[in-house]
């Protein structure tokens, strides 16, 4: 029978490309692109399926580091999980578009679609680099909480002054054609 350690001792065993590096925040009056280009992953060995193409929990995979990115940007890192809060991802949708392959460069977007005090709702653009095609689109719907009580909690003043920032900043944008689509099979009517 396997005995799990507690997450002190074992440590975790996913590590994020930005874990351990200390969150530059945004500073009042700081331009803010839109949409925000974060990271700019190439598709790794590892992340090549048995269909020869980016497996389909990759394109989860970074867009989860480009969030990572994101709260950088707000202000969360280890420092200020440490200190008890943290975003958790309630929802996601992903929608793969087109296929990625062994050494693609890929360029990332993020657009927050909209934000009140305590959640994130957040959408990522994956094109390729070389063709500029679209290949992949990820929403997620995060939300503030206090780890030690359980639950939701208001972003404290800073945090949610950053986010309003840049949901100001991401105001005039387009909305994305996948944002708050669901899953369903659609049939005719008979």
């Amino acid at each position: 029978m396997m005995t799990e350690r507690p997450l002190e001792e074992a440590g975790h065993g996913l590590r994020t490309p930005l874990e351990g590096i200390a969150a530059r925040p945004l500073v009042p009056g700081q331009a803010i692109a839109a949409p925000l280009r974060l990271i700019t992953p190439t598709v790794a060995r590892d992340w090549v399926d048995y269909n020869g193409h980016m497996s389909e929990s990759c394109f989860l995979l970074v867009f989860g580091d480009q969030s990572d990115a994101f709260f950088r940007l707000i202000g969360i890192d280890e420092a200020y999980r440490a200190g008890g809060h943290s975003l958790f991802t309630v929802q996601t949708m992903i929608f793969n578009l087109a296929e990625a392959h062994l050494g693609d460069r890929l360029d990332l977007s993020l657009q927050l679609l909209d934000a009140d005090e305590k959640r994130l709702h957040i959408f990522h653009a994956m094109h390729n680099v070389e063709t500029g095609m679209l290949l992949a689109t990820g929403e997620q719907m995060l939300v503030h909480v206090d780890m030690a009580a359980g639950r939701s909690t208001p972003l404290p003043p800073e945090v949610d002054a950053r986010v309003h920032a840049v949901l100001a900043a991401h105001a005039d944008l387009p909305r994305p054609a996948q944002a708050g689509r669901n899953i369903a099979i659609k049939r005719n009517p008979a």
